[in-house]
């Protein structure tokens, strides 16, 4: 029954970008896997590799100088790693759909919005241009735009009207799985607040799987029903949102929590963030051990020697550390 439930798995996939230069080890090993209308979330630093593993997934990552060097990415089953761009247009916007972190780029400039919607139906659907027009104002109606705005433009739109125009396209065509990458980070804290709700109830309504893609732990917390962390390419910790915020286990993922000003913090005028010390490694030369043991304020010798695999500490939640952090309370 369990394998019945994922809609995407992911296996051991491996990215890099290749030019004479460098090879960058983008993605490196990761697996992970989605169930129909549930929502994983992907939370890391910028450089971390979230957007790369997310076109991966949907097959666009750009070649050259990009390439998945090995892998399995399966929807539904099939294999999607090899296939060939025409399968993969039929794929994109109707099994899978992407919404873009910058709403501007993401819009042409020259066709209205409705137009936009209306072209996705059209390549996917057996429906006369009336009908693909028709659906396209029912679905900018749905994410709360009026149907009387078809034919503007994107410069008429506000930052969160535009974003909502993007949800709108993602969604004509009634993806069985939704990648949001970071789709609320331009707009104020109100908007994001709209969309983001926006976004739980229409994935509700249409029962709609989705990764989210952000560096804010809030709209994990509000958004994810799963959680991996990823830190230069990997997966450092990944589990329930329980696992993640009741039983933070990497010193990555408690170094994030660290760095959030809570209520306390901001209460206290004294108290100081304490944020990660240092940067992400350069992913064209990653240490030979683990990969956060130049930031690590648990690291040694063997850390810095060898690689950690990740290790399941209690049933769902894995770690990729030796010297991961326990409960309080436990010995």
């Amino acid at each position: 029954m369990e394998q019945e439930t994922k809609l995407l798995e992911v296996k051991d996939l491996t990215i890099q970008y290749i030019t004479d230069e460098s090879t960058v080890h983008a993605v490196n090993n990761v697996s992970l896997s989605v169930e129909r209308g549930k929502t994983l979330g992907l939370v890391g630093e910028t450089g971390a590799g979230k957007t790369t593993i997310a076109l991966g997934i949907i097959g666009l990552i750009p070649d050259p100088p990009g390439k998945v060097i090995s892998g399995s990415i399966k929807l539904e089953g099939e294999e999607l790693v090899g296939k060939k761009n025409a399968f993969m247009r039929g794929i994109r916007g109707k099994k899978i759909s992407m919404i873009f972190q910058d709403p501007m780029t993401a819009l042409n400039p020259i066709d209205t919005v409705g137009e936009q919607i209306a072209e996705a139906i059209l390549l996917h659907e057996k429906v006369t241009v009336a009908e693909a027009h028709k659906k396209a104002a029912d679905v900018l109606e749905l994410v709360g735009i009026p149907a009387a705005r078809f034919s503007d433009y994107p410069h008429q739109f506000s930052g969160g009207m535009k974003q909502r125009v993007v949800i709108a396209m993602s969604l004509a065509c009634n993806p069985d799985l939704l990648i949001a990458d970071e789709p609320t980070t331009a707009l104020d804290v109100t908007i994001q607040a709209q969309v983001l709700d926006m976004m739980n109830n229409l994935k509700s309504e249409l029962d709609t799987a989705m990764i989210m893609i952000t560096h804010d732990l809030g709209i994990i917390a509000e958004m994810c029903d799963e959680v991996a962390v990823i830190y230069a390419g990997e997966i450092v910790e990944s589990g329930g949102l329980a696992h993640i915020f009741d039983e933070t286990a990497h010193p990555y993922t408690v170094g994030l929590f660290n760095s959030l000003p809570g209520v306390a913090a901001i209460r206290d005028s004294k108290r100081r963030l304490s944020p990660i010390p240092g940067l992400m490694p350069d992913p064209s030369d990653l240490p030979k051990g683990c990969k956060f043991s130049p930031r690590c304020p648990f690291g040694d010798e063997t850390c810095e020697k060898a690689a950690q695999d990740l290790i399941e500490i209690s049933p769902g939640h894995l770690v990729r550390c030796r010297n991961w952090i326990k409960p309080k309370g436990e010995k």
